[in-house]
């Protein structure tokens, strides 16, 4: 495979080359079609290659491709805008990856921490957590492989089980500035962070003048069936970070707070690319459709459906704990290797995800139909059987 052996090795990869893709199909350089139910790592809420998107990408390039950061430009603007209406936020900081999205959450944290709070700069944040692969953001999370990685890490983060909320109040001291929240760990299995912890934070917060942080990298943008996370939990956060979704494949990545927060002094932020014109056209056409009549409708309507034919097939498969919100689902198998399951899956045209062993997680594009989801079992239901 040409070019193979020039690539830095980060990840396993297959011997597969993706050259196309349309809606909820890919296919690779031999022509081979694969339904795909990980969506780029639920990124691609829209599909492959989504006209909209194709048409917004386009008709910005032949306006204006890059301006620099140091000058507004009229997309960043309007996204600006948009982001402030739909989330009760009222200030926004661009960047590419949900990583730089949450960096930012956390310099803007502890910068309230010196401002406002004599210097406090700890976080809390949960076991089993995934913020990002940047030295602060991967010693912010709580992923046991990154334990030993690269230290020594940025100090100044307290992990407390997901759900325990006496370990939460315990982790206060004045040392917090902030608590950081995933709504449904993704990269941790699909495990939803639960009422009484939301509530727990927000009323730690709201004592003790902490900031509640909501990493919607994953969740945010109507993967959920909401437009965020956290409207499930009937709080409105200080700092709410967006990514994958938000450029449905291309990068952008956001970081919003309420306007209070409105407190880095010019040179403490920044980054070449943010506000970069192309990601900004990306992020409104995303954004346009995500907020049409039906569509978040739509998006609950097939997690009902998945839900339930994966309900139906608990005892036939072996399977269990079948969990997670809209369309960031996953489920548990009794017995057998979810990898094996993952590789049968792919020779077979489907394409998913193992978060952890025994987990199988489906994300699939927010547009996904009946027939596809119908389609997406006729693959994974004699692989799993034949591996139970």
């Amino acid at each position: 495979m040409e070019g193979k052996d020039n690539l830095l090795t980060v990840t396993v990869r297959p011997d597969v080359v993706m050259t196309r893709g349309s809606g909820m199909f890919l296919w690779d350089s031999a022509g081979k079609k694969y339904l795909d139910f990980i969506g780029g790592w639920a990124v691609n809420c829209l599909g492959h290659s989504p006209q909209v998107l194709v048409d917004a990408i386009r008709d910005q390039a032949e306006r204006l491709i890059n301006a620099s950061p140091s000058f507004y430009n009229d997309a960043m603007l309007k996204l600006a805008g948009k982001l402030a209406e739909i989330s009760g936020l009222s200030r926004a900081f661009f960047v590419c990856s949900g990583s730089e999205a949450n960096e930012s959450a956390i310099k803007l944290s502890r910068k309230y921490g010196q401002k406002m709070k004599n210097g406090a700069f700890e976080i809390i944040t949960n076991q089993g957590s995934f913020h990002g692969r940047t030295l602060a953001t991967m010693s912010a999370s709580g992923k046991a492989a990154f334990e030993n990685l690269f230290e020594p890490k940025v100090p100044g983060f307290v992990k407390v089980p997901l759900n325990d909320v006496e370990m939460l109040k315990r982790s206060v001291s004045e040392n917090t500035c902030a608590v950081m929240i995933e709504s449904i760990q993704g990269e941790g299995g699909v495990n939803p962070v639960s009422q009484e912890y939301v509530n727990a934070a927000e009323k730690l917060a709201h004592e003790n003048g902490l900031l509640l942080i909501f990493d919607e990298v994953q969740t945010g943008i109507g993967r959920t069936g909401t437009l965020f996370g956290f409207e499930h939990y009937g709080v409105v956060p200080d700092i709410v970070t967006l990514a994958k979704g938000l450029g449905g494949g291309f990068p952008v990545s956001a970081m919003l707070c309420r306007e209070e927060l409105n407190i880095f002094e010019p040179g403490d932020q920044g980054g070449t690319y943010s506000g970069q014109p192309l990601a900004m056209a990306a992020g409104l056409a995303v954004l346009e459709e995500i907020v049409k009549p039906g569509f978040l409708e739509h998006v609950v309507e097939m997690e009902k459906y998945i839900k339930g034919r994966l309900q139906k097939l608990e005892s036939e498969l072996n399977i269990e704990n079948i969990r997670g919100k809209g369309l960031l689902l996953a489920f548990n198998l009794k017995s057998g290797d979810s990898k094996r399951v993952v590789d049968a899956c792919l020779e077979k045209g489907l394409i998913l995800n193992a978060p952890q062993p025994g987990a199988i997680r489906l994300m699939p594009a927010l547009t996904v139909s009946r027939e596809e989801i119908d389609m997406m079992f006729e693959i994974l239901i004699p692989v799993i059987s034949e591996f139970k």
